[in-house]
């Protein structure tokens, strides 16, 4: 008898239609899209932070540091879009090693910039000409941390180099890449909120 009864119940679950009844209320998968919203700005923006820069034949340094080279490839980066005039952007430089993007301690600069328009300025002094990528925030209320709600989405403003955007996953690294040649370089990043 039991093995009847779970026969006729594969057999029913098998010959069910894969779209709902009309009668069948229509699942609600925004947690969902939430969820992942979530693990992406975990991911991405949980690297942010103070630490010594990634020491290898890759260095890089602000332009208005102290020991800051004279001669060098300049990277300017321009980010736009800032929502207030308050706090800083953060600006971080990574190298050419795709492993070390958004890793802990990957990066190679780190600085801030406060901000006295909605857009601010970085520029770093680089070893090389070659590959790098950008990630910055801003960092609205100056605690130097990247802001998240209490269900962890984005609080303050983000952006990549190549105005890369994220979609249930940080960039690739390949998607924000970007060539520094041999004298100044030039780009410009908007802020998402």
């Amino acid at each position: 008898m039991l093995g009847a009864q779970a026969e006729h119940r594969a057999t029913t679950m098998a010959n069910r239609p894969l779209t709902p009844m009309p009668d069948e209320p229509v699942p609600d998968l925004k947690w969902l899209r939430w969820l992942a919203m979530v693990m992406v700005c975990a991911l991405a923006f949980g690297q942010f932070g103070y630490g010594k820069a990634y020491a290898a034949e890759e260095t890089a340094t602000s332009c208005a540091a102290t020991n800051a080279p004279a001669a060098g490839p300049r990277l300017y980066i321009t980010a736009t879009g800032a929502r207030s005039v308050a706090g800083n952007i953060t600006f971080t430089l990574y190298g050419a090693d795709p492993a070390r993007f958004l890793a802990h301690k990957g990066k190679l600069a780190l600085m801030h910039v406060p901000l006295s328009s909605t857009e601010a300025v970085g520029c770093f002094v680089v070893s090389a000409p070659g590959v790098y990528a950008v990630a910055i925030y801003h960092d609205e209320n100056n605690d130097h941390h990247f802001g998240r709600t209490l269900i962890g989405m984005p609080a303050e403003g983000y952006g990549f180099s190549n105005n890369a955007r994220i979609f249930l996953a940080p960039p690739s690294f390949r998607s924000v890449q970007f060539r520094v040649g041999p004298g100044e370089t030039h780009i410009a990043i908007k802020l998402r909120y």
